[in-house]
Formats: structure tokens, sequence, C-alpha cells
């Protein structure tokens, strides 16, 4: 079993929240970290995907929609996130007239970026205890 390239992730749902999220186009065993620091913040993969979501669109709510989650729910992430760092991940502005917006802060760049290639090394490390587990899976292929 090889690492899986991030070309190979597509959005699927979650299986137990049902939102939008990166996950492997095939039948490969998938690892999700999450991480849980003093105080109670953590970050996982749908807080990354939702930063990469936000970047990627320059909006909360779009970000959210893509993710198949409620504004309320991406901003209170968001909210949840800025309060969690020394600096705020996002920065956001307004709707109106002119339209609102959002962006990765310096900060908040840094930290997807450092989730990323954790979760690359982690994949990578993992390789040979992942593929162990799972020859010691039973053969589940001609079940329906």
């Amino acid at each position: 079993m090889g690492v899986i390239p991030p070309s190979a992730f597509l959005p699927a749902p979650c299986s137990t929240c049902h939102r939008m999220q990166m996950m492997p186009n095939d039948d490969d065993p998938r690892l999700r970290l999450r991480l849980f620091f003093a105080g109670g913040a953590m970050i996982g993969p749908g807080k990354a995907d939702l930063l990469a979501a936000i970047r990627d669109t320059g909006s909360i709510s779009a970000a959210g929609r893509a993710m198949s989650m409620s504004y309320k729910r991406a901003w209170s992430l968001v909210d949840e996130m800025n309060g969690a760092f020394r600096e705020p991940l996002v920065d956001s502005a307004r709707g109106g007239a002119r339209g609102g917006g959002a962006s990765l802060t310096e900060t908040g760049l840094a930290v997807l970026t450092h989730y990323r290639a954790l979760e690359a090394k982690s994949r990578e490390a993992g390789t040979g205890e992942i593929a162990a587990i799972a020859s010691l899976l039973r053969d589940t292929s001609d079940e329906t």
C-alpha cells in the first residue's frame, strides 16, 4: 500500500456528520488525524477542510455550502478557531452593497499548511502499520 496522493481525494459525505470532506475515492484505508490541545482547543480534518474551503472560495458562506454545512455552523467553527489561537485564522468582512468576504490570515495559512504536512507525514509513517491492520480484516468482498 502506497501513500495516497492529494489528487486522489474527492469531496464525499462524512459517515457520521454528513458534511462534505475530502476522502479517498477508492477502498484504501484512511487515516484521519485530530489534534487535541490543552484548554480544549482542537483541529481535525473538518476544520482543516473548512479553512481550505475558505481559502479557495474567499467566503465563509460558500465554504460552508461546499461542505453541506450551514453558515451558522461554519461561522461557529471559525469563531472557535479564531479564539483558540494567539492570532485569528480567518479574517472576514461583513457583506453589504460591496459584498463581504473572508480569507485566511498568515496564521491561518500556517496552521493549515502544518496540519496538512502532519497528515501527509502520518500517512507515510503509518503505511506499514495500516497495511498490517488491513491484512487482519475479514474478507467482505463476497458480502452484499
